[in-house]
């Protein structure tokens, strides 16, 4: 048995011992394919009239929030979400009782006032304090003691009167001018606490009419905050009011085209939800500061909104044409390639790669602006671009041979 496993091994130990006396054939190096075969394009030059393409948001023209003025229970509710309201509408209606019962008093407060100082009307005004009742009265009065007085006086002189009398009409006539100096004092008084009933009458009414909620706008119901029934106090949010027509669009401008927008230049807008449609606006408010952190500034632009289409919160595109005439130095997108963080433009000189890192301006249909790193007149790679790099040897690809070459 030991015999056999042997005569089975054996063809394998000397198989093995052949092959490490074989030498091991030597890898052979990999040629050099040569050129890549690319495809190039010219910088070139272009003029070209700015154009300020950013993003924004759109915004309601008037945004209110209508509180109560007054405590009460609201016993009529007569709007709710989405609904349209025009100015002057009633939007909520609060138990008026109490304030139609301190309306009455004011009134009655201020018509016996009045009646002291002979006014009608709640509008009259006192013209000359000596025409009123009281002061007339007193003037009455001080006119006949100084009257007696002086007639006493004349019969005293004429050692017809006695001494007495004289003092008497006197004390009368003193008497008379300090009633008379008091009257006009009280009249006065009078007069203002008469404004002051008044003013409370006012503020009474004032108060009865804030019982009754009315829209200050024409506007559609953003939110209902208030329910029938519901006892409000003063400064109680009861709805939140939107004016979209027209609508605004708030955008962000970068620093440096700050001298392209003006107020009145039209704005064409895009927005997701009507793919395919512009919308055109106008600039109607510029920030007069710009954001440290982001460089940029704030304009508003006016949107036409009567079909109330556009909503308030929405996203949108911007596309603002300027008068600003430019030089620009442009490359098509596909000659600029982007990796690790920085772009790269390929620049073919004498059938030899030179990476450079370019500085992108804005997108001109399907060219790019260069603003750092390339000049008018250079030639840049368009394709493979993945394998291209500083030192890199390049030929056209339309030179290229049909065989032993790289194509695209």
């Amino acid at each position: 048995m030991a015999l056999k496993v042997v005569s089975y091994i054996l063809p394998f130990v000397l198989a093995a011992l052949a092959g490490c006396n074989k030498q091991t054939a030597p890898v052979q190096a990999k040629q050099d394919s040569g050129p890549l075969s690319v495809r190039m394009t010219d910088v070139k030059a272009r003029e070209i009239n700015r154009v300020v393409e950013t993003t924004g948001t759109l915004f309601p023209f008037e945004e209110a929030v209508i509180s109560a003025e007054i405590d009460g229970k609201a016993e009529e509710v007569k709007f709710d979400l989405g609904d349209i309201v025009e100015k002057g509408q009633v939007l909520v209606r609060i138990n008026d009782e109490e304030q139609r019962l301190q309306v009455q008093q004011s009134e009655a407060q201020l018509r016996q006032s009045m009646e002291r100082l002979g006014l009608k009307t709640e509008t009259e005004r006192v013209r000359d304090i000596r025409e009123t009742p009281d002061v007339r009265k007193a003037r009455a009065d001080l006119t006949e003691a100084e009257q007696r007085f002086k007639r006493t006086q004349q019969l005293v002189d004429q050692n017809i009167g006695a001494k007495s009398e004289l003092d008497q009409a006197s004390s009368r006539y003193q008497a008379a001018q300090a009633a008379y100096d008091s009257t006009v004092n009280q009249t006065r008084n009078l007069i203002q606490e008469v404004e002051r009933f008044r003013a409370n009458m006012e503020i009474q009414r004032k108060r009865l009419r804030d019982t009754t909620v009315k829209a200050p706008f024409r506007a559609l119901v953003k939110e209902r905050q208030v329910s029938l029934g519901q006892f409000v106090r003063t400064n109680t949010p009861l709805f939140v009011l939107v004016k979209t027509d027209p609508i605004r669009l708030r955008i962000e401008i970068p620093e440096r085209m700050a001298p392209w927008i003006k107020i009145n230049q039209i704005v064409d807008v895009s927005l997701e939800a009507f793919e395919g449609r512009k919308f055109v606006g106008k600039i109607w408010r510029i920030s007069p500061t710009v954001d440290q952190s982001k460089r940029t500034f704030v304009a508003e632009a006016l949107i036409d909104n009567k079909a109330g289409e556009l909503k308030p919160g929405s996203y949108a595109r911007a596309h603002v044409p300027t008068s600003k005439n430019e030089k620009i130095i442009v490359v098509p997108q596909r000659a600029v390639y982007y990796v690790l963080g920085s772009n790269k433009a390929f620049v073919v000189k004498d059938g030899i790669i030179d990476a450079r890192d370019v500085k992108l301006g804005d997108r001109v249909g399907q060219d790019v602006e260069i603003l750092e790193g390339l000049a008018e007149g250079e030639r840049v790679a368009t394709t493979q671009m993945v394998k291209l790099d500083t030192g890199t040897k390049v030929i056209l690809a339309v030179d290229a041979p049909k065989k032993g070459q790289k194509t695209e």
